[in-house]
């Protein structure tokens, strides 16, 4: 009787921690709440940004702010259009430029916390190519996809358990899986994002850019790019997680149309 009376609670605990992924309807995991992660993530954003080296080159920067800003406005048209309005509680959007030509990444925190690194910059090689990666990096963070992550690893590590249990419980172990799950440089490294994230946030980040007048046909060519990049050596880490050069490029192509219905008039 125990034991079945604790399958049926943890039955119950999974489909009240589930929620929906905005665009592709995905159920997820959710044992954390956006309440909970989002200052978390502020906090560690702004840890970050004091460690790193921010970049001189205005021209870069400015542009990763004004594309930041476009992809924002076209996230809150998106998601007021569905009535979800309520999801981007407690974003507090900023973009940023670090200076470190030997990193190739992008990354954005819950809350809408963005960091690009100069190595990507040349393979951006222009505003769409930045809006291609901002839309993708965006496109996580709408997804929860570190929540999702986070309450993951809180499973394998505590089982089913709320965030505040699991702080009670061991409390150096739950900020370590936070901050693999949603932040970047720290001393385990960042989790990676599995091929079903890395796919839904190409779908949706497509449709973020196209919202915001950016042309959709430039996710391919992006792609197409990157990876070229380190002529067949290790990938660099912006791709290490993602799915083949090939399927990547047919599936961009394939979910154009989807995105070209959201093209700004």
């Amino acid at each position: 009787m125990l034991k079945n009376a604790i399958v049926f609670s943890a039955l119950l605990l999974i489909l009240y921690a589930c929620a929906t992924v905005a665009v592709t309807d995905r159920k997820q995991l959710s044992l954390v709440s956006n309440a909970e992660i989002i200052p978390m993530a502020s906090q560690q954003y702004q840890q970050v940004l004091k460690d790193a080296k921010m970049s001189t080159n205005q021209e870069q920067t400015a542009m990763v702010k004004k594309v930041g800003a476009r992809i924002e406005k076209a996230v809150e048209k998106y998601m007021a259009d569905k009535g979800a309005s309520s999801e981007l509680n407690g974003f507090a959007w900023e973009f940023n430029l670090i200076d470190d030509p030997k990193t190739v990444n992008a990354w954005c925190m819950p809350g809408g916390k963005v960091a690009f690194y100069t190595g990507i910059m040349p393979i951006c090689k222009d505003e769409a190519g930045v809006a291609v990666v901002m839309g993708h990096e965006v496109a996580h963070a709408i997804a929860n996809h570190g929540r999702e992550r986070m309450s993951q690893q809180m499973v394998a590590q505590f089982g089913l358990s709320t965030l505040s249990a699991a702080m009670g419980q061991n409390p150096s172990l739950t900020s370590e899986i936070f901050m693999q799950a949603v932040g970047a440089g720290t001393s385990l490294g960042m989790l990676k994002f599995s091929r079903t994230h890395e796919s839904e946030a190409d779908r949706i980040g497509l449709i973020f850019m196209t919202m915001a007048g950016y042309d959709p046909h430039e996710a391919p060519k992006f792609w197409e790019r990157m990876a070229e990049v380190g002529g067949g050596q290790q990938p660099p880490e912006f791709m290490s997680t993602h799915p083949s050069h090939e399927t990547r490029v047919k599936d961009l192509q394939g979910w154009i149309p989807e995105a070209l219905k959201y093209k700004k008039n």
